[in-house]
């Protein structure tokens, strides 16, 4: 541990040269010069409480007689709520980059009195732009990690809500809260959890909870499922947390990692819990039946071309009069990929014309395509009923894992054909089964398995809340 010097110009002129206070407009030094000593104050421009800081040294200035070390002053002169005594530099300058104010005094020797005057720059708690409900609360989480925490308390109550802080990042310094029920989480699980985030190694979390998830797990780039199941949704986060979840919240971060999480949870919505136990229930199997569609109806579709003897004469209606110019899987992985292209240009289109390019733009491309034969209707629709429905959950990783086992399946049955069909399915349960999560022991098709009958019973129906 690195400690001050007993030497007060000493240790002003070595804060300064390591804060870099004159090479840096934005690390500011104040000095008070006091009737009976001198203090001198470290802080970060647009990172401190003006109005609180200048009260405060207005009251320091008034002080007589300064006392003889850095926690008599902080006892007897420091009028603010979140004050300590630090002797370790180290802890002294990352409080100053995260936004508290250093002070030093002539009569504090090698200790000096932290004042968390900080604040931070934040948007509205608005409701998340992904994850709308069409009943209940309407904030959501933003990047400061203080007002995350803060929604989650306006909601429980409860002594044994912990909110367990460290620091992550050789660099960056990240906080990072770590938080559950203690009378409902696993407590073996929460210390092995805590125990990993302790042991990462990196300099930064650059893109806030999927550096660290990627850190946390030995991913496997070829299983394309998601590992952790993120909310912006406080209230969504504060059931998980009396279920005896586990969240992860990360400072410049509006996504809070919930832990541990099955296939299954990716699938629950809000909106199930705001509606009736009919509707919710309605609402659930819908969502369900919908998504199992858009992984199957483009190669139960294809393989169906494949054996027209096989098919039923009631389905026959699904076989097309003409087939393109292209051949029938081309078309599928070309609209695979337009979809992708259409989605990719609306993200970066300005406001004003994201709902007129992506209307317009697939109008004009589907048309097109089928009056030049390189689509065939059926194609379209196929493809339009799949990226519509790939909506009724909220998951992108989700979407997209389903959106590579279709197309690994549909390539398979061209090559293939039945067998391709039948081992692309094996294939894809296998990548379920064996994706590498942040669980502990519980298994990422939990309540499957292992099975769980009530628990798995409780995904399907939305029973009514009892206590």
């Amino acid at each position: 541990m690195r400690t001050l010097t007993d030497n007060y110009e000493r240790n002003v002129e070595f804060l300064g040269r390591t804060l870099r206070v004159t090479e840096s407009f934005d690390v500011l030094c104040k000095t008070l010069k006091l009737d009976s000593g001198e203090l001198t104050l470290y802080y970060i421009d647009g990172f401190v409480k003006d109005t609180v800081m200048q009260k405060l040294m207005m009251h320091f200035l008034s002080i007589k007689k300064m006392p003889k070390s850095a926690r008599a002053f902080m006892e007897q002169s420091v009028p603010y709520v979140e004050t300590d005594v630090c002797s370790d530099v180290d802890l002294m300058l990352q409080a100053v980059l995260s936004g508290a104010t250093l002070m030093i005094g002539s009569t504090f020797g090698a200790e000096a009195v932290i004042i968390d005057s900080r604040t931070y720059p934040a948007r509205e708690t608005s409701e998340p732009e992904g994850d709308r409900v069409m009943l209940g609360a309407r904030d959501g989480f933003v990047e400061t990690l203080i007002f995350n925490t803060a929604l989650i308390r306006r909601r429980v109550r409860n002594p044994q809500l912990t909110m367990s802080y460290m620091s992550i990042g050789g660099d960056s310094k990240t906080d990072v809260v770590v938080c559950y029920m203690a009378d409902r989480a696993d407590a073996k699980y929460v210390a092995e959890l805590k125990k990993k985030l302790s042991s990462v190694k990196t300099s930064a979390l650059t893109v806030g909870h999927q550096s660290l998830a990627e850190c946390l797990i030995k991913t496997r780039w070829y299983n394309p499922f998601p590992k952790i199941r993120t909310t912006e949704r406080p209230d969504s986060a504060a059931a998980q947390l009396l279920e005896g979840s586990v969240l992860i919240i990360i400072d410049n971060s509006p996504q809070v990692m919930v832990l541990p999480s099955s296939i299954f949870d990716f699938m629950q919505e809000s909106n199930d819990f705001y509606f009736p136990p009919l509707t919710g229930t309605y609402i659930r199997i819908v969502r369900y039946v919908v998504f199992f569609m858009t992984l199957i109806i483009t190669p139960v579709w294809y393989l169906m071309l494949l054996y027209p003897d096989l098919v039923p004469q009631w389905l026959t209606f699904a076989f097309p009069k003409d087939a393109g110019q292209l051949p029938i899987i081309a078309q599928l992985l070309l609209v695979e990929f337009i979809i992708d292209a259409l989605r990719l240009a609306s993200l970066n289109t300005p406001n004003m014309l994201n709902n007129s390019l992506s209307i317009v733009g697939g109008l004009i491309l589907g048309d097109f395509a089928v009056d030049i034969g390189w689509l065939i209707p059926e194609v379209i629709l196929y493809m339009a009923f799949v990226a519509i429905a790939n909506f009724t959950q909220r998951s992108y990783e989700l979407g997209y894992a389903i959106k590579f086992l279709r197309i690994m399946i549909l390539v398979l049955t061209a090559i293939f054909r039945f067998w391709g069909f039948v081992g692309g399915f094996l294939l894809a349960i296998i990548l379920v089964a064996t994706n590498a999560t942040a669980n502990g022991k519980r298994n990422y098709l939990y309540p499957l398995i292992p099975f769980h009958g009530k628990a798995l019973l409780s995904l399907i129906i939305r029973r009514k809340k009892r206590d």
